[in-house]
């Protein structure tokens, strides 16, 4: 301990924020609100509805590995506002990146393989997801500094492999063989399958 414990002054005012920046394994968890819409598929109560009629998941991201591992952060995944379809958009867009991420497909990978990894059965597919995230640091509505997930990490990110615990392919030129990061975990299906 640096501080004397009867002069708080040059106490740090916030040790829980994890630095702007790290990339980190997380497992989304989502809190469920009870709120299901048959019509576009919204069922088994993950929704929730806000008080001005938007729609959201409820998320909760615990860091799984290293220096911040049992940290939790929050946030709201987009899925409808009254005020147009902006929220909806970034809150799929948001989704796709966690899949990708998830399922070790490249943002550009447009294959039907590809594809078929970005389908989802319901929001249960999301609960319980492991992915890569840049986690920034942002403000409450009191102003206080508070963590915040708003990139997936892709396998398009030289960091990715060694995130989430894969071992890369060889370099271009390393004994002739090209090739980016595996995206295939040791038994050779992809992790969303298994």
């Amino acid at each position: 301990m640096t501080g004397s414990w009867f002069d708080f002054s040059d106490a740090p005012s916030n040790v829980n924020i994890i630095p702007k920046g790290t990339l980190a394994k997380v497992r989304l968890t989502i809190r469920p609100g009870g709120h299901d819409n048959a019509e576009k598929g919204w069922t088994g109560g993950y929704a929730t509805m806000g008080s001005t009629g938007s729609v959201y998941l409820n998320a909760e991201y615990t860091v799984l590995e290293g220096e911040y591992a049992g940290r939790k952060i929050w946030s709201l995944i987009g899925l409808h506002s009254e005020k147009g379809p902006t929220w909806s958009e970034m809150g799929r867009s948001f989704v796709r990146n966690m899949l990708c991420s998830a399922r070790g497909v490249s943002a550009k990978d447009k294959t039907p393989a590809a594809n078929k990894a970005l389908h989802i059965a319901g929001f249960h597919d999301l609960d319980g997801l492991e992915f890569i995230a840049r986690i920034e640091v942002g403000t409450d509505t009191e102003g206080q500094d508070k963590n915040e997930i708003r990139t997936p990490i892709t396998p398009d990110h030289r960091d990715y492999a060694e995130l989430m615990g894969r071992v890369p392919a060889p370099r271009p030129g390393a004994g002739g063989q090209t090739g980016a990061s595996s995206s295939r975990p040791a038994t050779g299906r992809p992790q969303w399958a298994q």
